[in-house]
């Protein structure tokens, strides 16, 4: 699953919402979505608590983590 860090799969493991929420932020990579805290992430307009396990699981899987 490291290619994900690089590329957006970890997006489809969304819901439509979520996912609209970060691509409109140009948050499309995992890469990317480390550079944010998680409560930054939860401020999006359309990303809830549902979503945060799916991102944390994608974020570990490539080696990477919310910024603290």
């Amino acid at each position: 699953m490291a290619q994900c860090g690089a590329g957006s799969a970890f997006l489809t493991l969304l819901s439509n919402p979520a996912r609209s929420a970060l691509e409109h932020a140009g948050i499309t990579t995992l890469n990317k979505l480390a550079k944010y805290t998680e409560k930054e992430i939860l401020a999006l307009h359309g990303i809830g608590p549902a979503s945060m396990p799916t991102l944390c699981k994608a974020l570990k899987d490539a080696g990477l983590a919310f910024r603290k």
